[in-house]
């Protein structure tokens, strides 16, 4: 029970996300908001996507689950961690190439939503084995609604004002 409300909203956030890239084409994925030389701080889609594919892994791991298919390299590690800086890269040489960034995040949502809808609900009790985190959410349950529903729109909300700013309208 407690997975499949968890995979609810997590499905609609996916499915926000891939929406998303509609018509964005890789010569804008790396790019920070704006147009011609003014450019804002903001995140782009290349390290959205790169930064929300770091979390499926721990997911999955958490509910004892195989995530050596999705577990980030270090290259991802260190370019879309929660202290990296998103960087504008207009010759598209400093993030991976569009195809694999996409490819990535989507498989690795794909396998904790698997995982997360076979998960007993007891599985969702056990301590949140994060202590930074632990204080905010308790328990496996709780983070994992987190990192599947709120953490995801967070970004979204990123990803639908780029491409409003960008001139790609809404998804």
């Amino acid at each position: 029970m407690i997975g499949s409300l968890i995979t609810d909203s997590a499905n609609m956030s996916v499915s926000y996300l891939r929406r998303l890239m509609d018509g964005v084409t890789p010569e804008h994925f790396a790019r920070l908001p704006g147009r011609d030389e003014t450019r804002f701080k903001s995140n782009h889609p290349a390290f959205i996507m790169g930064h929300l594919s770091l979390y499926p892994c721990r997911i999955v791991s958490d509910l004892a689950g195989d995530a050596s298919s999705i577990q980030p390299s270090e290259k991802y590690q260190a370019l879309f961690s929660p202290s990296a800086t998103c960087l504008d890269d207009p010759e598209g040489t400093l993030y991976p190439a569009m195809d694999e960034i996409v490819q990535k995040c989507h498989a690795a949502h794909e396998l904790a939503i698997e995982t997360l809808s076979g998960a007993s609900d007891d599985a969702f009790d056990r301590p949140n084995p994060n202590e930074r985190m632990r204080s905010r959410f308790a328990t496996l349950g709780s983070m994992h609604a987190f990192y599947m529903g709120g953490h995801i729109m967070i970004h979204v909300g990123q990803f639908s004002t780029w491409r409003r700013v960008m001139g790609y309208g809404p998804a």
